[in-house]
């Protein structure tokens, strides 16, 4: 029993050293620059792979030694805090902020760009206001950029007297930051909110990027729209106010809006468990007819297929004031 007790013991001590290492090799690759990111995260890598070898020898200064490295590494992680005060890419350059007064929403800081290709565009940032009587429902586009698995989710709330205010969750990349997703496990890029018009966040993907973009209308009433718009407006001016990492796992474009779901959820319709789709967003319609949250009546290869909207906006203006409207000619509504 004891010799199972000590097996059981390495074993656990192995996988824990084996997850710390991985993660201390990529930080150090990820963090530093040059040559020296790759030294670092080898030669921390070797002092994993001989912390491992002490477990298993009981060679017990080897896991020690390892462990003091390592607790040294997340004291300087404990340095890195995120900013608002960078170099940003023009797009990403400002954060919105909203003001509610009574039904009158206020948006500062609105993104209306207009984009001829992703390089060429003409910056503008306005002040919109919007009528929280007057709204009428929420729709989600997906944006299919790295196969089936992988896309964007864009969440848009339409109102009957005004276009459609789109929010995004984006990494916030400085001016000449390349993204990486496995960079983005490791403090590397802060998180940014963009509250849009279709024509820019939406038209940027469709036209620009020619990606394939899907629009989904969900099943909530105005009031089941309205609270988890309420729920974007205090997580939009908490951002505004207090830097967010991103992190690809834990904080990206869908799993901060299952969150802020799941702060409302208990008024809708539908539940939302946790779910691997959430991850995998590209299979998030699958997902969301599963909870209720689409149209259940329509096989899912046949709403997919109609939900597919970027050649019809690929024929649109992005100057067309009816552009959202034209874009969801064909797409099932939410209900039945």
């Amino acid at each position: 029993m004891r010799r199972l007790f000590l097996f059981l013991l390495q074993l656990l001590l192995s996988l824990a050293l084996v997850a710390a290492a991985v993660w201390g090799a990529g930080f150090l690759f990820f963090r530093l620059s040059g040559s020296m990111a790759t030294i670092a995260a080898v030669g921390f890598g070797i002092a994993g792979l001989a912390g491992l070898v002490g477990i298993w020898t009981r060679e017990v200064r080897l896991p020690l030694s390892f462990a003091v490295l390592f607790c040294g590494l997340l004291s300087w992680w404990g340095t890195f805090h995120p900013s608002h005060d960078r170099n940003w890419i023009p797009e990403l350059a400002r954060l919105p902020m909203i003001a509610q007064d009574g039904e009158a929403l206020t948006v500062t800081n609105l993104r209306h760009f207009r984009w001829r290709t992703e390089q060429d565009y003409d910056q503008h940032w306005e002040t919109r206001r919007y009528n929280l009587a007057a709204l009428t429902g929420v729709d989600i586009f997906l944006s299919y950029w790295s196969g089936e698995a992988i896309a964007h989710l864009l969440v848009s709330f339409t109102f009957s007297d005004s276009v459609p205010l789109t929010f995004s969750i984006e990494v916030r990349r400085e001016q000449g930051e390349e993204w990486s997703a496995l960079a983005g496990f490791f403090r590397s890029y802060e998180m940014a909110y963009v509250a849009s018009d279709e024509r820019d966040i939406v038209g940027l993907r469709t036209n620009a990027r020619k990606e394939d973009t899907r629009l989904f209308r969900i099943a909530a009433s105005a009031g089941q729209a309205r609270d988890l718009l309420l729920a974007y407006i205090m997580d939009v001016n908490r951002l505004a106010l207090k830097p967010r990492w991103y992190n690809t796992f834990t904080t990206n474009c869908t799993t901060v809006v299952f969150q802020l779901v799941r702060k409302v959820a208990p008024g809708w319709t539908f539940s939302a468990p946790l779910d691997p789709r959430v991850l995998l967003s590209g299979f998030l319609p699958g997902y969301l007819q599963q909870i209720g949250a689409i149209r259940q009546d329509i096989p899912l290869a046949e709403l997919v297929q109609l939900a597919r909207i970027s050649e019809r906006a690929r024929r649109l203006s992005l100057d067309d004031p009816a552009f959202s409207a034209k874009i969801r000619e064909s797409v099932p509504t939410g209900r039945p």
